[in-house]
C-alpha cells in the first residue's frame, strides 16, 4: 500500500509548483482531483504533460454557483486543498479557507504564490526569474565576468515552491490526524528559494563566500568542481572537491599534481583552470567518461535528456520509464520494501 493511500486532495488549476506539488502527492499514494476550468482551455497543457499524471479531473466554472457548490461538497470530503491564485481571488470566488474550514474543519489548504500571501509585492505579477532575483539566488548563478544564469525552472518554480508546500501539506496532515484542526499554508516560492539559500547566506557572512559570481568553491570558481569543454565539443563535470578525490581526478588527466599550481590558494585557480582546461581539449567527452569510469575522482559526462535516459545506472533503477508516449522520470523518493518499484526497475535492466 502506498503511504499517501487514502489522503484526499483537491488541486485548483495552476500552473508550474502547484501542479508538481499535487504530482508528488499522487506518486506517494494520493487521490488527487483536478479541478479545471469549464471552458476547457488549458494554455499550458503541453508543458504540464508529465507532471499532469496520476488524477481524476473535474471540470467547473467557479463563478457559477452551482459550480461552487459542487467544490465546496467535494471539500467536505477531502483532506488537503492546494491552490495557486493571487491572494484573495479564492475568498472572492467563494471558497477561501474560511469558507472551506466551514464545510470542513479538518481541510489543509495549501497556497501557492511567487510573493506570499502578504508584503508590498502580494498582488505583483512575477514569474520564477522574478522570484530567484529578488531571493538573491540568481545574482549568484553565472560565471566570472558573466551574467546571471537562468537556471532553468528549477530552483525558483519546483525546489522552491513545489517541494516547501508539498512539505508543509504533510506536516499539517500529520497535525491534522492529532487534532482534526486543519491549518493554511502560505506556500512562497521567494520565500523556498531564500531557504535554499541558507548555507550560502552563512558562509557568506562567515566570510567564505565572494559577493562576485563564479569565484568560489560552488559556484563553478574552483577548478576542480567545474564543467570543461572536452574536443568534440560537450562537456564533462568535475566535482573533485576532497583531496583523495582530487588526487585521482590529476592522475586521470595524465598531471603530476606536484607540478601544478596550489589548488587551495584562490588566486592559483585561473591558471589550474587553464591547464585542466588544455587536457580535456585533447580527447572527446566519451573517451574522458571512459577514462574516469570506475575512480573516485567525480568526473561524469553532461548527458542531454535523452542521454541521460538511456544511462546505465538510470536503466538499472528504473529512473525513467515510457508514459503517454513520454520518456519520463518516475517517482521520487522510492520505498525499498514496495515490490511494484522493484518490478519497474528490473523491467529497465539491459
Amino acid at each position: 500500500m502506498s503511504p499517501l493511500h487514502g489522503l484526499r486532495v483537491l488541486e485548483l488549476a495552476a500552473i508550474g509548483p502547484v501542479p508538481y506539488a499535487a504530482m508528488l502527492l499522487a506518486d506517494l499514494g494520493a487521490e488527487v482531483v483536478r479541478i479545471d476550468r469549464a471552458d476547457g482551455e488549458q494554455p499550458f497543457a503541453a508543458w504540464h504533460r508529465g507532471i499532469d499524471r496520476g488524477r481524476r479531473r473535474v471540470a467547473l466554472d467557479l463563478k457559477q454557483p452551482d459550480a461552487l457548490a459542487r467544490l465546496l461538497s467535494l471539500v467536505e470530503d477531502s483532506d488537503v486543498l492546494l491552490e495557486g491564485f493571487r491572494p484573495g481571488v479564492a475568498e472572492r470566488l467563494g471558497f477561501g479557507p474560511r469558507a472551506c474550514h466551514e464545510r470542513n474543519p479538518g481541510l489543509v489548504y495549501g497556497r501557492m504564490t511567487g510573493w506570499g500571501q502578504d508584503g508590498p509585492l502580494a498582488h505583483a505579477p512575477g514569474h520564477d526569474i522574478n522570484f530567484l532575483a529578488l531571493s538573491g539566488a540568481l545574482d549568484a548563478i553565472g560565471p566570472e565576468g558573466g551574467d546571471p544564469v537562468v537556471p532553468l525552472n528549477l530552483v525558483g518554480d519546483f525546489a522552491g515552491g513545489a517541494l516547501p508546500l508539498a512539505v508543509g501539506v504533510l506536516a499539517a496532515v500529520l497535525e491534522q490526524r492529532t487534532t482534526g484542526i486543519g491549518r493554511v499554508i502560505d506556500a512562497a516560492i521567494v520565500d523556498g528559494t531564500a531557504s535554499l539559500l541558507t548555507m550560502l547566506a552563512a558562509m557568506e557572512g562567515a566570510g567564505l563566500w565572494s559577493r562576485g559570481r563564479g569565484r568560489n568553491l560552488l559556484d563553478g570558481g574552483a577548478p576542480f568542481y567545474t564543467v570543461y569543454t572536452c574536443a568534440d565539443g560537450r562537456h564533462v563535470a568535475v566535482g573533485a572537491l576532497e583531496e583523495r578525490f582530487y588526487r585521482q581526478f590529476v592522475r586521470g588527466l595524465g598531471l603530476d599534481p606536484e607540478q601544478l599550481p596550489d589548488r587551495d590558494d584562490p588566486a592559483q585557480w585561473p591558471a589550474l583552470r587553464r591547464q585542466f582546461a588544455l587536457r580535456f581539449a585533447t580527447a572527446d567527452r566519451d573517451s574522458w567518461a571512459g577514462r574516469f569510469d570506475g575512480t573516485e575522482a567525480c568526473v561524469t559526462p553532461v548527458l542531454s535528456l535523452a542521454e541521460a535516459a538511456e544511462h546505465p545506472h538510470h536503466r538499472a533503477r528504473g529512473t525513467y520509464r515510457d508514459e503517454a508516449g513520454l520518456r519520463l522520470p518516475a517517482a521520487a523518493p522510492r520505498f525499498l520494501d514496495d515490490p511494484s518499484r522493484a518490478a519497474a526497475a528490473a523491467q529497465h535492466v539491459p
